[in-house]
C-alpha cells in the first residue's frame, strides 16, 4: 500500500557502527511513542462518544457520536498499521546491514 509508505528502503553500503545502532534505537523507541499516541487518541474519542451517547436530551449528538466513535477504530488501525510497517522496515534494515557484514568477513 503506497499511502502509507515511509520513503525509500535503501541498501546500507557499511556495517552498522554504534553511531547507527543508535539511531535505529531511536526511531524504534520514537515509533513507539507514536503508536502510545494513536491508541491515546483512539481512547479519548471513544469516551468523547460514550459520553455523546449518554446525553438523551440531544438526538442529534448520535451522529456525532457514531462518527467519533468511528474515527476513534481509524485512528487505532492506522496506528497499529504504521508501527508495523516501520518496525518491519527497520528490521529488514538492521539485517541487510548484518548481511553486508558476514559476506564481508
Amino acid at each position: 500500500m503506497k499511502l502509507l509508505q515511509f520513503g525509500r528502503d535503501f541498501d546500507p553500503d557499511q556495517q552498522v557502527i554504534l553511531r547507527d545502532y543508535l539511531a535505529i534505537e531511536r526511531t524504534r523507541l520514537a515509533n513507539e511513542r507514536t503508536l502510545l499516541s494513536y491508541v491515546r487518541s483512539s481512547l479519548y474519542l471513544l469516551l468523547g462518544s460514550i459520553a455523546f451517547f449518554q446525553l438523551k436530551e440531544f438526538t442529534n449528538f448520535k451522529y456525532l457520536a457514531l462518527t467519533a466513535l468511528v474515527f476513534s477504530v481509524i485512528f487505532f488501525i492506522i496506528g497499529v498499521y504504521r508501527f508495523t510497517l516501520l518496525k518491519r522496515s527497520l528490521k529488514k534494515l538492521y539485517y541487510k546491514a548484518e548481511e553486508k557484514e558476514y559476506e564481508k568477513s
